[in-house]
């Protein structure tokens, strides 16, 4: 699977252009899918210096993206702004419809092939039935 993750409040909290404190098992995560054989893309608005850095933050804590900001290593991307529409399976951003769910979450959102509505679905509460007794 071909599973595109964002930088900045997804892996690291916000703190551009500096690079904030770990989100809690993100790079766990993020190793645990690279050793399953997804192949990860980081999808940021990082460039230049920013996105070096960024680069560097996650090699030296193990995760080693299959690409940065295009489909794939070799692709040409020469668009001005430093990135390109990658094509992924799965986007992973803090500012997707619902925000971020937690990292322990969105692994068991990939392995197990849920969707939100099963991520949703187990965390509310279920409504007890009423039983009914002899006055109502």
């Amino acid at each position: 699977m071909i599973i595109a993750v964002d930088f900045d409040g997804t892996i690291v909290e916000h703190k551009y252009p500096e690079i904030g404190q770990e989100i809690p098992f993100a790079t766990t995560t993020l190793k645990m899918l690279i050793k399953e054989r997804h192949r990860l893309i980081l999808w940021t608005v990082r460039k230049g210096k920013e996105l070096d850095a960024a680069v560097e933050w996650c090699r030296s804590r193990g995760v080693e993206f299959y690409a940065v900001n295009k489909n794939y290593p070799e692709e040409n991307v020469d668009n001005g702004n430093g990135y390109c529409k990658v094509d992924a399976d799965i986007f992973i951003d803090d500012r997707n419809l619902g925000g971020l769910p937690d990292w322990g979450k969105i692994y068991d959102m990939i392995i197990n092939k849920k969707d939100w509505d099963d991520v949703y679905s187990e965390d509310t509460p279920h409504a007890k039935k009423k039983k009914k007794g002899w006055f109502w």
